[in-house]
């Protein structure tokens, strides 16, 4: 699919200083304030808050929160008034690498899944010139990726070391005894009305994992709506 998309974004790029999205991009806006954050992450999402903060590198398990945090980065930066770009490498990489051309011109852009190209040469030349253009233009560039910093094996040296030179940052999964502090404070960041009876059967029926966790009360609350009924362990108990 050769070059679809970069030539819109680079105009959205020069006319909107807010955050610039792809085409595929959720609708749902995510926030820090939506984002539960455990002791162990405390440092993490302190320094992302910085605006004149380091690139970072983040790494961690996968459906812990790492894509919701960057897109909540790039929301904070827009509700700044400061271009951000969420860049979903595993939608992507499929994709020609021009579609990410001139995007070092913004102020911030969060790359997710940056394991996910490694071994492939034509996007990893398009991250290492955008890591160099980032530098020329005070582009803040932040990573993901489900392995640590010195772990995806790129094939292009000069990509690799740049990438281990990043401020890099482990991100933890919720602790199991904050899971239901954790689905409650989501929920109510979302103004769905899952109750604590509710929130405590959903961690005990179904997966303990909040990325899934979710996902299962965003379906709830569709639901509910569609048949104008309250989110009730009856009502959980139809929908599994």
């Amino acid at each position: 699919m050769p070059g679809h998309g970069s030539k819109p974004l680079k105009k959205i790029m020069m006319t909107n200083p807010k955050q610039l999205t792809f085409p595929w991009e959720k609708t749902f806006k995510s926030s820090f304030d939506g984002f539960f954050c455990d002791n162990k992450n405390t440092d993490l999402v302190n320094n992302l808050r910085l605006i004149e903060g380091d690139d970072i590198f983040i790494y961690g398990p996968s459906n812990i929160g790492k894509t919701y945090l960057l897109q909540a980065l790039a929301s904070f930066y827009s509700d700044l008034n400061k271009s951000s770009l969420y860049i979903p490498l595993s939608d992507i990489k499929n994709y020609d690498t021009n579609i990410i051309d001139g995007t070092h011109e913004a102020d911030l852009v969060c790359v997710d899944s940056v394991d996910e190209i490694a071994g492939i040469m034509d996007w990893e030349v398009a991250l290492f010139n955008l890591i160099n253009n980032a530098s020329l233009t005070n582009c803040r560039l932040v990573f993901s990726a489900s392995i640590n910093v010195g772990t995806p094996n790129f094939s292009l040296p000069d990509l690799d070391s740049r990438i281990r030179k990043l401020d890099s940052y482990e991100m933890f999964s919720v602790q199991d005894s904050n899971l239901n502090r954790a689905l409650m404070h989501i929920a109510h960041s979302r103004s769905i009305n899952l109750g604590e009876r509710e929130a405590n059967y959903l961690l005990s029926y179904t997966k303990r994992n909040l990325s899934d966790l979710v996902g299962i009360i965003e379906r709830l609350d569709s639901l509910s709506m569609e048949l104008k009924r309250k989110i009730t362990i009856p009502l959980i108990k139809d929908s599994l």
